[in-house]
């Protein structure tokens, strides 16, 4: 069971004094800016890049927090984002994928995140079959686990997962998985299309339905079936699709070097409350106007779950 009483705050050196910040009725709400200038606050506040091998992605493949990078100053970003840099040659020698975590402490509640998408690479030929995210996700305890949980974006400007090589938002909700032989159990639904550039996502969780949102437009409604039972972490990874994933076709024939990019202005989630987009956003507005750069008033579980940053 929770502790509701159990309430950490943390506190950046920029922005406002945290302990003269009141959040409405004291909502365990969650908010990061990603207004770092370094790795050392970021860690601080929660998060964890992932350093350890394995699913998904291609085989032997790094994951390592050299791609992810902080710049307080970029474009279009209320007080800077946060980027996930990675970089493939087609094998898993010369292939690093990027992951980085919050404690697994989430469940219901509503998610948000403004991400901005790229359809093709920063540098070297363009084909691969990328994979850019939001998305929670709960450690998968034994193969075909009933109360594994995940709720995700996925957004594949090359294709992938069998389907041709157009651009395609999916989201998928896991009831479970087994990686050999490989089984899934999830409710997901495609949006064909470009969804290159800032995007505002959203998710709602609740024991009857799993609701996604781009730009406040409900894309898909995934059922009880597969709706999350298990606390879950929050995460955003960007990796290439190994050949043969559910009839995927993997990296393109080239031993050139390539880089895709996605960056993260901000991500929010309330436990409390199932709300709109329009409400999101005027709750990240208040938030940034108040000069908040990070807010954390969502408790532990209890006993406190380990936060594995990985599948």
């Amino acid at each position: 069971m929770k502790n509701n009483t159990n309430i950490t705050l943390v506190a950046l050196a920029i922005g406002i004094s945290f302990s003269s910040y009141s959040y409405a009725n004291d909502a365990p709400v969650f908010f990061d800016d990603f207004a770092y200038a370094e790795a050392e606050a970021f860690n601080t506040n929660g998060w964890k890049a992932r350093t350890e091998t394995g699913h998904p992605g291609i085989h032997k493949a790094t994951w390592s927090a050299e791609g992810i990078s902080f710049h307080p100053k970029l474009k279009d970003a209320n007080n800077g984002a946060i980027r996930m840099s990675s970089v493939t040659a087609g094998e898993g020698d010369n292939t690093r994928h990027t992951q980085f975590c919050h404690k697994r402490k989430y469940l219901e509640g509503t998610y948000a995140a403004r991400v901005f998408f790229r359809d093709r690479p920063t540098y070297g030929p363009d084909g691969d079959e990328v994979i850019q995210t939001f998305y929670t996700i709960s450690p998968l305890a034994f193969s075909l686990d009933p109360n594994y949980s995940e709720v995700d974006f996925e957004y594949l400007p090359n294709g992938g997962w069998g389907s041709d090589s157009a651009p395609a938002m999916w989201t998928t909700t896991w009831e479970t998985f087994q990686l050999e032989p490989w089984t899934k159990v999830n409710e997901y639904t495609r949006k064909e299309g470009s969804y290159a550039g800032w995007r505002i996502l959203v998710m709602t969780v609740q024991k009857e339905q799993v609701n996604y949102y781009v730009d406040g437009k409900l894309i898909s409604t995934h059922s009880d079936k597969v709706a999350p039972e298990e606390p879950m972490s929050i995460n955003f990874n960007l990796w290439f699709m190994p050949k043969g994933a559910d009839g995927s076709i993997g990296p393109v024939e080239s031993d050139e070097l390539r880089e895709y990019q996605q960056d993260i202005d901000w991500v929010y989630h309330n436990a409390n409350e199932i709300i709109t987009t329009e409400q999101v956003l005027s709750n990240v507005d208040k938030l940034q106007k108040k000069g908040v750069s990070h807010f954390d008033n969502v408790p532990e579980w209890q006993p406190v779950l380990d936060s594995p940053c990985g599948l």
